[in-house]
């Protein structure tokens, strides 16, 4: 299954525009001489790429209302796109000028991805009607502005994919009306702060980043989709997940989690589970059939039998673990009838696998079996990570091989 990456900047665009079309009609005015001003500013500090045309009919001598990006209700302006929103457009470059503060009734603003450098304006806490900010995918640095903070009526802020350095502000993740958090691929450090305990916060995109610390336990309940991947964050997490039951998207791989993987995980809506690289110990005990798609618990701990209840996944990857005995059969019911596209097995302490010729796998199937208590009953092909030894030296079956 190709890696999922959230499409943070068109999840954007897209609330962009549907606020948009929730605004009401905007009707004939003036524009008001210190929001005219203050674009004008706007427009020196920021540069088409080549390629780009966003700021050819930015003539100060029309209406700016009528410029592309820019929409007024009444005398004032309510959002502002900055950069052409269309597939392949360079962006822009520049800064942001701080005189985005003298829009005071700003209720959107967004960036289209380009090289715009330099820092978040911290007047933009002036912005006190700004619901929407998105400047994903720039060349932003320095520090988040604490004065963010401040803007009570902030539902989405996606500021993923530039240079960000410093921590998050511990306000920030308390703001009432929030529903939307992307600070990933940034390089920001320290812990991740508390959450307001009646937060709507339904998006948490935080990966790729050098955040470390344990997971806060005041997680909002309403979360949707969480992904802290790629950081060096650490702690158990069978007493934060369970109570976050409206999950459906879950990624918590390349980080040092410990203790054990809590059964009732697997009971929740997700269709995708992504816990791999971490130091996860202990057995699998799901208490229900699994329902998840895909699950990769890979490069971790985990020892004991495989769970039958984990045969329901098309994407399976249990490789570089500790599991013992023999692999059950109904995965290879599921197998045999093309029902799971992926099974990685390699690489932990099996003793057996009743399968039978590798032309009774079908095509679709990818099955690795190799560098276990036993020889593979079918040699198919497996990634380069399994190495090129076909079974696990003896020395080191008899402890783990035994039933």
């Amino acid at each position: 299954m190709p890696e999922i990456v959230a499409p943070a900047f068109t999840n954007a665009i897209a609330l962009l525009l549907v606020s948009f079309l929730l605004l009401p009609a905007p009707t004939a005015a003036i524009l008001i001489p210190t929001d005219y001003l203050a674009l004008q500013s706007i427009r020196k500090s920021l540069y088409d790429l080549p390629g780009s045309f966003y700021f050819a009919s930015w003539d100060f001598t029309a209406d700016p209302c009528t410029f592309p990006g820019v929409l007024c209700r009444n005398d004032r302006v309510v959002a502002l796109a900055l950069g052409d929103p269309r597939a392949g457009s360079p962006g822009l470059s520049g800064q942001l000028s701080p005189a985005l503060g003298r829009l005071p009734a700003l209720a959107e603003l967004s960036l289209v991805p380009g090289r715009v450098s330099g820092a978040i304006p911290s007047s933009i806490s002036l912005c006190s009607s700004l619901r929407f900010l998105a400047l994903s995918r720039n060349m932003l640095s320095g520090t988040i502005p604490p004065s963010i903070a401040s803007l009570a009526h902030l539902r989405v802020i996606d500021i993923g994919y530039n240079f960000l350095s410093g921590t998050i502000p511990p306000l920030l993740t308390r703001l009432p009306s929030l529903s939307t958090l992307i600070l990933s691929g940034n390089r920001l450090t320290g812990p991740i702060p508390t959450f307001a305990p009646n937060s709507p916060l339904v998006r948490l995109d935080l990966q790729r980043n050098r955040l470390s610390g344990p997971i806060p336990v005041s997680l909002p309940t309403s979360l949707h989709y969480l992904s802290l991947s790629f950081n060096q964050l650490s702690g158990r997490i069978d007493h934060i997940l369970p109570s976050l039951r409206r999950l459906t998207f879950l990624d918590l791989s390349s980080n040092s989690f410990s203790g054990p993987i809590p059964g009732s995980i697997f009971t929740l809506p997700i269709s995708s589970l992504r816990l791999q690289r971490n130091y996860f110990s202990g057995d699998l005990h799901p208490s229900v059939p699994v329902r998840i798609p895909y699950i990769d618990l890979s490069f971790n701990r985990l020892g004991g039998r495989v769970p039958a209840a984990l045969s329901d996944a098309e994407w399976l990857y249990l490789d570089y673990n500790r599991f013992i005995g023999e692999v059950p059969t109904v995965f290879v019911d599921r197998i045999l009838k093309g029902e799971m596209r992926l099974l990685y097995l390699q690489h932990n302490f099996l003793t057996g696998m009743a399968i039978g010729p590798p032309s009774n796998v079908p095509m679709i199937t990818s099955l690795c079996l190799q560098y276990n208590c036993m020889v593979p009953p079918v040699q198919t092909a497996c990634p380069a990570r399994a190495g090129l030894q076909k079974t696990r030296p003896a020395e080191q079956c008899p402890k783990w091989g035994k039933v």
